[in-house]
């Protein structure tokens, strides 16, 4: 992380804050201010350092990756989910355990970002848990309780929340360790819905480089990070939320498990990591990650060339799907295969190669000039969507897809002439 806040620094892309600004509200404000670009703040609630949006954009995340902006769902869908090949290291040391100390929540710059929050929470923290052999790590935000206690959204039946499940079924309290502050390309590792335990050996494929890992004195091992904190997950629960979500709009109050701390590291310097709530950073690894999966998918059943989640759609519940299409029917086929790759889609059209799906006007000419709607809608109704969506009666929404592809052998009548 520090390196490529150093590259955004030489590059000019990053915007640094020195005067002594306050980590509720403020800081997310002025984030919003400087509409999400990168930018490091030396002085929150005057002494901590906190960046935001790091990992803003997709030019950034194809800089790491070494590829073009427009080739990262192609790319990222060429690379084995099981992280086969990847090289994971266990070390005996890190800088993140340069200080060690009782936990202490308080001591950190945990932000308060919106008015209709339930208080201040951790967005860019990865829980790490081990349970009978596999290493999970993932993406969740933490309302902080108290000095030593956050209330943790676990979703079901992702695998946090099963092994979560299985430990306690067990009689045991998971044990976890969350990381705040890591290498970039293993934020984007741990938000892709990988194979359980493989999160990490991906990792190691995006950066072509083994990943290391050390352990706390719980035995769970992490990555290094600017912050860790060590606990464990037990029976408790807590209300968790409300909390701005992906959609902008707030998620609801639930009963959620508590994790309890036992230690907390960092280095000595450290520079906390957040993540603003529907910002570019949590759309970009909260929604691109889907792209390689829905390409995946498609690739099954038709000739894709290319996904993207659409900004409109929060970059989570609305996809266009460009194919070469080889066949009528494929593109109903490619909305399928898309809405089973990613259930939280409510919305997918298919376009030709010749739509440049980056541009939303493009994509909008291909559904105005290529469909008709008696015959290349799909409408499906009483299925399972996101709860994120507002529109959704306990996450049961109405999805669409749109075929806004040429008839095959009439593609004269298709014909656009530059003006």
């Amino acid at each position: 992380m520090r390196e490529l806040k150093e590259r955004l620094a030489s590059e000019g892309k990053l915007i640094e804050i020195e005067r002594i600004v306050s980590s509720n509200y403020e800081v997310a404000a002025i984030c919003i201010e400087q509409k999400q670009k990168p930018i490091l703040f030396h002085a929150v609630d005057g002494t901590h350092r906190v960046i935001m949006n790091v990992l803003g954009g997709r030019e950034t995340l194809a800089g790491l990756l070494g590829i073009s902006s427009r080739n990262i769902a192609p790319v990222l869908a060429a690379i084995p989910y099981s992280g086969e090949g990847g090289e994971v290291r266990i070390v005996q040391d890190s800088p993140t355990k340069e200080l060690v100390k009782e936990p202490d929540l308080g001591a950190l710059p945990v932000l308060t970002h919106f008015h209709g929050d339930a208080g201040a929470y951790i967005t860019a923290g990865i829980v790490v848990a081990e349970l009978n052999g596999v290493r999970n790590a993932s993406f969740h935000r933490m309302l902080v309780l108290d000095g030593r206690r956050l209330a943790v959204r676990l979703v079901p039946p992702r695998h946090l929340y099963k092994m979560h499940c299985e430990a306690i079924e067990a009689g045991e309290e998971l044990k976890v360790g969350i990381a705040i502050g890591v290498e970039p390309l293993i934020l984007l590792a741990a938000a892709t819905r990988v194979p359980p335990g493989r999160e990490f050996e991906y990792a190691s494929r995006l950066k072509k480089n083994p990943v290391e890992l050390f352990k706390l004195d719980n035995g769970v091992a992490i990555p290094h990070a600017e912050f860790a904190l060590e606990g464990i997950i037990g029976k408790d629960r807590e209300k968790e939320g409300p909390f701005l979500d992906i959609t902008g709009t707030y998620d609801k109050i639930r009963e959620e498990p508590v994790i309890t701390l036992t230690r907390m590291y960092q280095r000595k310097d450290p520079i906390y990591h957040a993540i603003l709530p529907a910002g570019s950073e949590h759309k970009l690894l909260m929604g691109v990650p889907y792209e390689p999966l829905i390409f995946r998918a498609v690739e099954r059943v038709a000739r894709v060339k290319n996904v993207l989640l659409t900004d409109g759609g929060c970059c989570y519940l609305h996809a266009v799907v460009q194919l070469k299409k080889m066949g009528e029917g494929e593109a109903k086929n490619a909305v399928i295969a898309a809405f089973a790759a990613h259930p939280s889609l409510k919305l997918v059209v298919v376009v030709d190669e010749d739509i440049d799906i980056f541009n939303s006007n493009e994509v909008e000419y291909a559904v105005a000039t290529r469909v008709r709607w008696n015959d290349d809608v799909m409408l499906i109704q009483g299925v399972k969507g996101s709860s994120l969506d507002p529109s959704a009666i306990n996450a049961i929404t109405t999805k669409v897809g749109i075929d806004a592809t040429k008839d095959l052998g009439e593609e004269r009548r298709y014909e656009r002439v530059t003006v």
